[in-house]
């Protein structure tokens, strides 16, 4: 993995390349937007997947697209207040850059680490992949858990 130096001008022209991309796809019609699996920074040659993450009742459901990444690929860290998720997307076969028509497919390591809501118990995490999709459940600690009080009204 390379190593990219910060910088706050490149930072501010990735904001300001950011705000131009959200203002031209608001005045697109949605039917004539494109849609990517990966979102990509170009420049830097990130691939960051498409996470949701929901609640369902007394665990933290994550759900994540991994296409192209192999199983034994992902590697999952959770700590007491986030989630980790690490993976590559390796390119099968080397074609030389001026046979190309286009391409759209990103290629490369990725990390994705996302704030857990709730405390989880670590230990109890349970992880499947099924079609490129990464799903982790995580069970709620029991402080965590919402509790249902019945007040009688007078």
């Amino acid at each position: 993995m390379s190593i990219v130096k910060w910088g706050p001008l490149r930072e501010l022209e990735d904001m300001r390349r950011d705000m131009d991309r959200i203002f031209e796809e608001f005045f697109v019609p949605s039917g004539r937007r494109r849609q990517h699996a990966w979102p990509v920074q170009a420049e830097a040659g990130l691939v960051v997947p498409n996470v949701e993450m929901y609640d369902r009742k007394n665990e933290i459901v994550v759900k994540a697209e991994v296409p192209g990444v192999k199983k034994d690929g992902l590697d999952l860290t959770i700590t007491k207040d986030s989630l980790t998720i690490k993976g590559e997307v390796k390119k099968e076969e080397e074609v030389k850059q001026e046979n190309y028509y286009f391409s759209e497919r990103s290629y490369g390591t990725f990390t994705r680490s996302l704030a857990l809501p709730v405390e989880v118990e670590s230990e109890k995490a349970k992880a499947s992949f099924e079609n490129g999709v990464l799903e982790i459940v995580l069970p709620k600690k029991e402080e965590a858990k919402s509790k249902e009080i019945k007040i009688e009204v007078k």
